[in-house]
């Protein structure tokens, strides 16, 4: 048997971080066991879906890397289809039209609650529907009246419900447009779907369902119903919480593979084991040790995780990802030194992209102002002689490198008798703005012989206006 698993958000906002963790888990699934794994957009709620969302939904399964073998299919493209399934539903018997109004079924929830009953469908039309004139009928599926439904979970082991709590429910809305669990049995059918894994909001879906299938004489995919993921606070992981948009984690400097390292650590273990690479992850996970209870969400650890890809990773593959937010920063890496180059300067001193693509824009900007308390103390009065005698002797240099760089500044503090400090930081000020920067003599190489220079002349310039 080929495994097959699919993704199937619906395109009414952002891919939010629990449906990512839930196509990773459905993913590496597929992936483990040389599966396909298919991506599926249910439109179907045509009044909240739109295309905005749908390429929210593209746009971070592309950067997470989950690339899908089938898809995306869309549940709009497929009304013919479901309408034949109803119709086969219908003739079966196993369907029924119903023509009780919003205000007959109003009135009977009314009644149950105040019986303290679950408010259900009493199954008024199941038997004899009176059709009445000027009201468009719903199409209810006819679910059994008595026995039980196990559903046999992967994650949470059986779980048995009884026929009798379960009501009629309606797969046709009075237009004729399918519903969500009708729709999601018959694409489930046609694509081959062998596991279904999704999120424990969906469990109560499941015997519905697993009813549909039995009704069409399919065979029932296996079910995986994953626990939510909860904030910091214990709450349900909202916006409140932060960032719950995977997008928003690439905006605030996140790598994907530290991203996805962290969420399939959310819900699965493999021993003490934290810091899986996508081989890894394929290799050793498997939908059976997901644990039963909620994942809390863990901003911190994801934030170490991000410092560990960020410093262990290739400068060329921190490049690739960090020249998007130096765009954000109207920055073209193309307009300075090899972006390559100036990650493999600043890969240690990061936590996120937004943090070392702030730190580099001294490499493609000139510096136009300068940090308030950086330079009240290093570029001062005294400061001036000490930055036009580093001109003098940094223009004099036949070759432009780290290593004759530091010998100048070594040299200038000997001959001042005042340490290296004193003459390197004005030089770290002139040409970042700020106190901080890589080692000095490597940053000024890559910045340029000109760059250098003009930044260190602004800096006299600046501190003689200030008198």
């Amino acid at each position: 048997m080929t495994i097959r698993t699919r993704f199937a958000p619906s395109p009414t906002g952002y891919l939010h971080v629990g449906g990512a963790r839930t196509a990773l888990f459905s993913w590496l699934y597929a992936r483990k066991h040389g599966g396909q794994f298919i991506l599926r957009i249910e439109d179907t709620d045509l009044e909240r879906s739109t295309a905005e969302s749908v390429n929210a939904i593209l746009e971070g399964m592309t950067w997470l890397g989950l690339e899908y073998d089938e898809g995306p299919f869309y549940q709009t493209h497929r009304f013919d289809r479901y309408k034949e399934v109803i119709a086969q539903l219908l003739e079966q018997g196993d369907a029924y039209y119903c023509y009780c109004s919003k205000e007959e079924l109003d009135t009977l929830r009314e009644q149950q609650r105040a019986n303290k009953e679950k408010p259900r469908y009493n199954g008024k039309c199941r038997h004899a529907a009176q059709e009445k004139k000027g009201v468009a009928p719903v199409i209810r599926f006819k679910n059994p009246l008595e026995g039980s439904v196990i559903v046999q979970d992967a994650v949470k082991g059986n779980i048995e419900f009884q026929n009798s709590e379960l009501d009629d429910l309606i797969i046709a809305r009075p237009d004729g447009t399918p519903t969500y669990n009708l729709t999601v049995v018959v694409d489930d059918l046609d694509m081959g779907l062998t596991h279904v894994i999704r999120g424990d909001d969906h469990l109560n879906n499941s015997p519905r369902q697993i009813n549909i299938f039995k009704a069409l004489g399919a065979e029932v995919p296996v079910f995986a119903h994953l626990p939510m993921i909860l904030g910091d606070d214990g709450a349900r992981l909202s916006k409140r919480h932060g960032a719950v948009s995977v997008m928003s984690y690439r905006d605030e400097g996140y790598l994907p593979e530290a991203l996805l390292n962290y969420l399939v650590r959310l819900g699965w273990s493999h021993g003490d084991q934290e810091i899986f690479s996508i081989d890894e992850m394929i290799s050793l996970f498997d939908i059976i040790d997901v644990n039963k209870s909620a994942s809390a969400f863990n901003t911190d650890k994801l934030l170490w995780l991000n410092q560990h890809y960020i410093k262990t990773s290739t400068a060329e593959h921190i490049a690739h990802h960090l020249a998007w937010h130096m765009g954000q920063l109207s920055i073209d890496p193309a307009d300075g030194p090899d972006l390559v180059k100036v990650v493999a300067l600043q890969q240690e001193r990061a936590k996120t992209l937004v943090e070392m693509a702030a730190n580099s824009q001294f490499f493609y900007k000139e510096v136009t102002e300068y940090d308030e308390k950086a330079a009240r103390k290093n570029l001062t009065p005294a400061s001036v002689e000490i930055l036009e005698n580093m001109v003098q002797r940094l223009s004099a240099l036949p070759e432009w490198q780290a290593e004759p760089i530091h010998s100048h500044i070594k040299e200038c503090s000997v001959a001042r008798e005042i340490g290296m400090g004193k003459v390197a930081q004005p030089i770290r000020v002139a040409i970042t703005g700020n106190t901080m920067s890589p080692p000095l003599d490597v940053t000024l190489e890559l910045l340029g012989t000109e760059r250098t220079l003009a930044a260190m002349k602004s800096a006299v310039t600046w501190i003689n206006d200030q008198k």
